[in-house]
């Protein structure tokens, strides 16, 4: 297996290295409010109710968007979404695999089953991918699983 080195932006380098110094001591819902980068994914997840979720046991993977993620997506559609919660719930848990994938776990063309039931490629030639999002923080560890960061919000097959 590859092991890849990502360019992680500043905060969530900060960000890992504060989970690690916790002790990893915050699930990912928690970790993700640290962050401050993810302000946008954390009201998705309450509006679409899967907070109680993401703070269980898990483990989780979690494939999270940043704000700027969402903020790419056409005018309109974050609010359509967290106005739907059927819908946004369809895609967050699109970004979410059952059990901890650290990126060392991770092959090129490799094939993974999400909460939602669809597959996502994971890419490891050239940099990491999910489908066509680029990784660029990896292995953010919480108490309940791990967090890889991606620079643009995947959606589920229709």
């Amino acid at each position: 297996m590859l092991r890849r080195t990502f360019i992680a932006l500043a905060t969530t380098t900060a960000l890992a290295s504060s989970a690690f110094a916790a002790g990893h001591t915050k699930d990912i819902v928690d970790t993700a409010i640290d962050a401050g980068t993810f302000t946008t994914l954390v009201a998705a997840v309450q509006a679409a109710g899967l907070v109680d979720t993401l703070k269980g046991e898990g483990p989780f993977t979690v494939f999270a968007p940043t704000d700027e993620a969402f903020a790419a997506l056409p005018e309109g559609t974050v609010e359509s979404l967290l106005a739907d919660p059927e819908a946004l719930a369809a895609i967050l848990t699109y970004h979410v695999i059952a059990g901890k994938v650290m990126s060392t776990d991770l092959t090129n063309d490799m094939m993974a089953t999400t909460v939602n039931g669809a597959d996502v490629t994971i890419m490891t030639e050239g940099g990491v991918m999910v489908n066509d999002a680029n990784v660029v923080a990896a292995d953010i560890e919480a108490s309940n699983g791990v967090i890889h960061v991606i620079d643009k919000v995947i959606l589920p097959p229709s």
